[in-house]
């Protein structure tokens, strides 16, 4: 059931009060550190972020796909680091049991993820597997009344601070969807080590490392769902929906770095008057805003038939295309106004530039995401 009006609006104003009062001071200390400060943490978890996605029945707030954007695009006008923390257990740390797990498997896990106690993450992609997902070379071998997981996961959000690992294996052969299952792996499990954590270009807070499975024995009730063969028809579900959320992230960007450069304008003198009275500054501001509102737009839209229980993977895709495209655009167009200012690293606009790259690439590159959009829209007018 969605949220009555009042209490949405309730829960997007305290987030957006919390996003502006409490993260936005926060974002030089965590991009110079990498660090978020555990009472951070803990005032989020308070706040049900960890569980926007997550059933009452399972201590979370349950809210559609609408309701979730709207929370997504207030997290995201703030350090992307801060909506990381708890966006694995919102989306791809979460969704796989939702979607897939057996009662066991969500009454043991789902409470704890909800609540922010347990930090979840989703290992899929590999040294010689990113885009190609069906390429992915960690095995399953089933032995005795378990199996034994053998390979290395790349660039995996939160594995540094995870509990618990949804991780795709191969347990056929072949390069099909039916060849890879889905295991639920709880950190600390013998045969488990962690790479260091990557130095990236921007999302400094956001943690990210390899996760090595070396004779990493787990029980037969790791299987998600208890059925071999559904990962990868699984990680696809959830990434259908992950790339929604992701879209709402870059709108919220979009409109923070949309305020800096208004902001900027409005304030920077040259030859006597204010650059935001310039022809060519003001054409910078509304290409921005007139791009982040369509991707809104796009974004609510799908999100809104999402919640009908229309399919959307086409509409993901276009979202996902769309909103992490802009919000580079936007961002260029940031560091552009503030001129030399936005180069220099006391400035907010230096930092998001860098952040912002990042969304072209994970869940899906763009060039994936024009091919899901392709291959949709043949089919479609092919029926």
């Amino acid at each position: 059931m969605p949220l009555d009006a009042d209490t949405l609006t309730l829960l997007v104003d305290a987030t957006r009060k919390f996003v502006t009062e409490r993260l936005v001071p926060l974002e030089a200390e965590v991009a110079e550190t990498g660090v978020i400060p555990d009472a951070v943490r803990e005032e989020m978890q308070a706040l049900g972020l960890f569980g926007l996605s997550i059933s009452p029945e399972y201590g979370g707030l349950g809210l559609n796909m609408e309701e979730e954007v709207l929370i997504a695009m207030e997290l995201g006008r703030t350090s992307p680091a801060f909506r990381s923390l708890a966006g694995t257990n919102i989306g791809i740390g979460s969704q796989a049991i939702v979607l897939a797990g057996t009662d066991e498997q969500r009454a043991r896990y789902l409470p704890r993820l909800a609540s922010g106690e347990l930090i979840g993450s989703f290992a899929l992609t590999e040294p010689e597997a990113g885009s190609d997902a069906l390429s992915l070379r960690t095995s399953a071998r089933r032995d005795g009344d378990g199996y034994v997981l053998n390979g290395t996961k790349r660039f995996i959000t939160n594995a540094p601070i995870a509990g618990l690992y949804t991780v795709m294996a191969r347990t056929g052969e072949g390069h099909r969807a039916g060849a890879i299952s889905c295991f639920l792996v709880e950190a600390g499990t013998p045969g488990i080590s962690l790479g260091k954590p990557d130095r990236k270009m921007g999302q400094a807070g956001a943690l990210t490392c390899d996760v090595v499975f070396d004779d990493c024995r787990i029980p037969a009730s790791a299987l998600l769902g208890g059925e071999e063969g559904n990962g990868f028809r699984t990680a696809m579900r959830v990434l259908d929906k992950g790339r929604l959320h992701i879209s709402a992230v870059c709108v919220g960007m979009a409109e923070r770095l949309i305020a800096e450069s208004v902001r900027y304008a409005t304030e920077r003198k040259q030859f006597g008057q204010r650059i935001a009275d310039f022809q060519l500054i003001q054409a910078m501001i509304a290409d921005s805003q007139t791009e982040a509102y369509a991707a809104k737009a796009m974004v609510l839209d799908a999100a809104r038939k999402r919640d009908r229980g229309e399919p959307t993977t086409l509409e993901a895709s276009c979202c996902k295309l769309f909103a992490t495209e802009m919000v580079g655009r936007v961002a260029d167009r940031a560091v552009q106004i503030h001129g030399g200012s936005g180069y220099i690293s006391e400035y907010p606009v230096e930092r998001f530039y860098r952040d912002v790259r990042l969304f072209r690439l994970y869940e899906g590159t763009s060039q994936i995401q024009q091919l899901v959009i392709a291959r949709e829209t043949i089919k479609a007018h092919s029926a």
